[in-house]
């Protein structure tokens, strides 16, 4: 991962005149729908053009919005695509961005939201970092995945920010697969399934399976099966420039690849799955410096007063519970001079996030 500061609003009047938001909604909640409508009227009355897709346009009916169709040239020309909603919305929305240089900055209105810049209790304070340019753009490690037949053939390919998932199609059956890593075989197990996953993934699907947790900026790939019938099946990290290689023998047995839960392909019998590090990254807009760690201890609600400390609080009160993260409570011990640990609270500022 990499970071830049963005520049959108220095320069000519005329270049911030023609700033451009594109806005991807969940518009299955009145919620959403009602908050993505406040913060378009605020981006448009501070001169931002805003824009919105089609197939969403008559729910928001956001007065002087640009309408465009939800496809390849979705983001062109934008400067940021603010999504509501959770982490499929947010995939949803990399879908638009992903060949643009748009910006994706997240308001998390889901159940965990790794993803999301933001709560929807800070969404003014986000809406002014953009009018000000005062935001920094993470470049986050993508990656392709080329379906191959039996022969060695491209018969497929498809790209993911978070996972690209071996399946397998008959829930009856165990799936055998042989991984190798760039181009030497590694090991074989019959197992339901193998996730190749990023830094950026590590905390979705990969997780759920037994996969570490990897910082967002390290450059790496994961390899994480999922149930497998072997001794050594443990997940793998590897270098962000190895090709990991699923194969799967020509047994009849039939498995395919679904990419951030949303692309599917089928692979031919006999076939394989390579993947690899993105030539692009997927770029993501961050308005607070808030540590990955920090982030964690929000979303999964980690305890943090220590195990003496958070027995007196009793079981899930290790954490004070807020939706608002940019204003919880970090706790820490002091040590007093009579060497005794004491609990004492922090209020973070304004400043925090809450984050994928």
């Amino acid at each position: 991962m990499t970071e830049h500061t963005s520049d959108a609003g220095a320069g000519s009047a005329d270049a911030q005149q023609h700033r451009r938001v594109l806005l991807t909604v969940h518009t299955g909640r009145r919620d959403i729908v009602e908050l993505a409508r406040t913060s378009a009227a605020r981006l448009i009355k501070g001169g931002i053009i805003v824009r919105v897709l089609d197939e969403e346009a008559d729910d928001l009916a956001i007065p002087d919005a640009e309408v465009v169709q939800a496809d390849a040239e979705a983001a062109q020309g934008v400067e940021i695509v603010m999504v509501f909603g959770g982490d499929g919305t947010f995939l949803r929305a990399a879908e638009l961005a992903r060949y643009t240089d748009a910006a994706l900055m997240g308001v998390n209105l889901g159940r965990v939201g790794f993803l999301a810049e933001t709560e929807p209790e800070a969404v003014e304070e986000t809406l002014h970092a953009i009018e000000l340019c005062k935001y920094s753009v993470e470049e986050r490690l993508a990656i392709d995945a080329a379906v191959l037949d039996s022969e060695g053939t491209v018969v497929g390919g498809t790209w993911a920010l978070n996972e690209v998932s071996v399946e397998k199609a008959e829930r009856s059956r165990v799936l055998d697969v042989v991984i190798a890593i760039d181009g030497r075989p590694l090991t074989s197990f019959g197992c339901d399934g193998v996730l190749c996953a990023t830094p950026t993934g590590s905390t979705a699907y990969a997780f759920s399976a037994g996969g570490p947790v990897v910082w967002p900026d390290v450059e790496a790939l994961l390899l994480v099966p999922s149930n497998a019938h072997a001794l050594f099946a443990r997940p793998l990290v590897t270098s962000p420039h190895s090709v990991l290689t699923v194969a799967v023998p020509a047994d009849g047995n039939m498995a395919r690849i679904t990419a951030d839960g949303r692309r599917a392909i089928d692979i031919p019998e006999g076939g394989r799955v390579d993947v690899r590090r993105a030539a692009r990254p997927v770029r993501i807009a961050r308005v607070h410096a808030t540590p990955f760690s920090d982030r964690l201890v929000a979303k999964f609600g980690l305890p943090v007063r220590g195990f003496r400390d958070a027995r007196h609080a009793g079981p899930g009160h290790e954490l004070f519970s807020s939706r608002n993260v940019l204003a919880r409570d970090i706790v820490r011990g002091d040590v007093e001079g009579n060497g005794s640990a004491q609990a004492v609270t922090e209020v973070s500022g304004a400043g925090t996030d809450d984050d994928a």
